[in-house]
């Protein structure tokens, strides 16, 4: 690769980088002015330093009374609190991490012994995601020198974006909590799988420490999401590879390199999890303290494949002429038993909403017409990427819920796949510059798209997400400040946001800022005329401001809609 193409990836790195930073938004924790020493990962590193498998908090007393602990309606109180113990494991009288271990022994762990704080979640979930992309970005680098030399800078560049910018990582950082986390380590360690493995596959010398290095990966990956686990049979691949390549001799040999690293942590998780649930195979979920325990008891069901499908893949979302320009499609009704979607973190549908995996029919032309090695070392690369995308694809297409985070699991493989197809069409358009300049033209749409696609929907995620922590807010008693200048965000990445304007308008009014409030609620009926609650809101606010007519008037229109709804 040119000196001008590293410049190109080195300029696209940096600006995905202040994109990351730029779309990092504050948690919960943080906005209640609490520490990070509260965040789970941190109190499951304090268990670890004290000798515990449990996490180093009380459990709140009552909580161990309940006839029946994890029952939704009755733990509600427990988990809703300012300290509370949502989806946190319950079991025999201590709090658990259900979440995946790895990240605190890879991150919160280290970082608090190396600099004597603690790290919020926010900060993990960042750092994880530069590291995963900057690790893509090195092996990306190594893709183009080695098999597509002759692309310029510009090229360079926009497979650059497309790595860090046309998948999801911009709405993972939006809510940047305990479910993102080990989500986003299990993205950092895929990608540092996917450099060993292309160096497992490449020359001989030093197959065997790259595969090594391929099965840690890939253990440490199932620590953060056990249904990773099908990936794991990549570390047979380079084995495959010698055996094809050069016979059966050092077979055995990379058989053992890959499969100790991975066996050590299958086993220690095993011993981990018998330790605290008395099972192997059990991680916690059943013993969650959720919402979700008793209402959806079927976590895992084929019935539930054919509408995670259309969530996924098929179904369009809605573009309006009013910022951010996207909203999520309506969809139908999920099957029963089955959650839907999460409004704080709503899906999309790949195919109709980011073009550029399209490209991915194309990577084919990656490795057409090159010498054996050359193409089977491509081949075997996007083999092991669609079965990265199928591994953890299959298990979320049987899940009970839908959410952009589950998402963000199997788009990466799909997206370099992807790259893969756009290097592989340049490529093979080499010497025929105006189909080249033709199919340039077309694939970069296609990016474009998709990047406008994702600034749209990650603008709606982060309004969604404002408003979410506004409720928490004010549902915690905190200032009513605090909750407004949370749904001033909102209103202003969605200006159409009629939730988000009444509850603005109640904060302010609590607040002691009348004629804001007036003006919001306002705001509120106009979207939203068949609300009562935006009316009533509306009322109370002209009520105080001595407007009592229009405040009766208001009244009258709400009592209507709550009639009208009775009948």
């Amino acid at each position: 690769m040119s000196r001008r193409g590293r410049l190109g990836i080195a300029l696209g790195g940096a600006l995905v980088l202040a994109a990351f930073a730029a779309c990092t938004a504050p948690n919960l924790l943080r906005l209640l002015g609490q520490g990070p020493e509260k965040a789970y990962y941190n109190l499951q590193v304090e268990g670890f330093r004290a000798g515990r498998l449990d996490l180093a908090r009380p459990v709140p007393a009552g909580l161990a009374a309940l006839p029946d602990p994890w029952d939704p309606r009755a733990n509600q109180p427990f988990r809703d609190a300012a300290d509370g113990v949502h989806d946190l494991t319950f079991y025999r009288g201590r709090l658990y991490l259900y979440f995946g271990a790895a990240p605190a022994l890879l991150l919160f762990w280290p970082y608090a012994a190396l600099t004597g704080h603690f790290l919020y979640h926010s900060g993990a979930v960042l750092l994880f995601c530069a590291a995963g992309f900057g690790a893509g970005l090195l092996l990306l680098a190594a893709l183009l020198r080695r098999h597509f030399p002759g692309l310029g800078a510009g090229t360079a560049f926009a497979l650059t974006l497309a790595l860090g910018l046309a998948g999801s990582i911009p709405l993972l950082l939006q809510r940047p909590d305990v479910w993102e986390v080990p989500i986003a380590c299990s993205y950092l360690l895929e990608a540092l799988a996917l450099g060993a493995l292309w160096r497992a596959i490449g020359p001989p010398e030093g197959r065997a420490r790259w595969s090594a290095a391929l099965g840690l990966c890939l253990g440490l990956s199932v620590g953060c999401r056990p249904h990773t686990a099908p990936a794991a049979l990549l570390a047979l691949l380079p084995a495959w590879a010698e055996w094809r390549e050069r016979g059966r001799a050092r077979v055995p040999r990379l058989l053992l390199a890959a499969g100790a690293p991975l066996a050590a942590c299958a086993l220690a998780l095993c011993a981990y999890n018998a330790a605290r649930f008395g099972d192997p195979l059990t991680f916690g979920q059943r013993y969650q303290l959720s919402g979700d325990q008793g209402y959806y008891p079927r976590h895992f069901s084929a019935g539930y494949l054919g509408y995670n499908l259309r969530t996924y893949f098929l179904e369009p979302g809605r573009w309006t002429a009013v910022r951010p320009f996207y909203r999520p499609p309506a969809g139908p009704p999920p099957p029963a038993g089955h959650v839907g979607v999460d409004p704080t973190s709503d899906p999309f549908a790949l195919l109709p909403n980011i073009p550029f995996l399209l490209l991915a029919l194309a990577a084919p032309l990656a490795w057409r017409g090159r010498e054996p090695s050359e193409r089977a070392r491509l081949r075997r690369l996007a083999a092991a990427l669609a079965w990265l995308f199928a591994a953890a694809a299959g298990p979320l297409l049987l899940y009970f819920g839908c959410c952009s985070r589950y998402e963000f699991e199997f788009l990466a493989p799909l997206l370099w796949l992807a790259i893969l197809g756009a290097a592989g069409l340049e490529r093979a358009l080499a010497g025929r510059p105006v189909p080249r300049r033709w199919a340039r033209a077309g694939w970069s749409a296609l990016l474009l798209a998709s990047l406008a696609f994702n600034a749209a929907a990650a603008a709606e995620h982060a309004a969604q997400i404002r408003y979410a922590l506004g409720n928490s807010l004010l549902a915690l008693g905190r200032p009513a400040a605090d909750a407004a200048a949370q749904y001033q965000i909102a209103v202003e990445l969605e200006p159409d946001f009629a939730e988000a304007h009444g509850n603005l308008g109640v904060a302010l009014l609590r607040a002691g800022r009348l004629p804001e409030a007036i003006l919001h609620d306002r705001e509120a009926v106009r979207l939203r005329p068949g609300s009562a609650g935006a009316h009533f809101n509306l009322a109370g606010a002209l009520r105080q401001a001595g407007a009592t007519a229009e405040a009766a008037s208001e009244y009258g229109a709400a009592q209507r809609l709550l009639a009208g709804a009775g009948r």
